[in-house]
């Protein structure tokens, strides 16, 4: 995700470099506005993706504790059943 940012940071910087720096003689705005357009777009999309997979990780995180948390239920219920069974002998 990182990379893209770079990458459309780097695209961006280069149409608007060549955009001042052109005297104009050649109509190349075309090639200017796709050069912006796709920085603009490695730059949203490689934000969109690093916050989406930063949310993700956090869900598993939090499916792994509550998995975790379900199995020492289930055991703390085992050991309380048979702590039971031994007393009542």
């Amino acid at each position: 995700m990182k990379s893209l940012i770079i990458i459309g940071i780097i695209l961006f910087g280069l149409g608007g470099l060549l955009f001042y720096l052109n005297d104009m003689a050649v109509d190349l705005h075309v090639v200017y506005g796709s050069l912006c357009g796709i920085g603009i777009g490695l730059i949203i999309g490689g934000l969109v993706g690093y916050i989406s997979k930063g949310s993700a990780v956090k869900d598993a995180q939090i499916r792994r504790e509550l998995k975790q948390l379900q199995k020492e239920k289930a055991e703390l219920e085992k050991e309380k059943v048979q702590t039971n069974i031994t007393k009542t002998y």
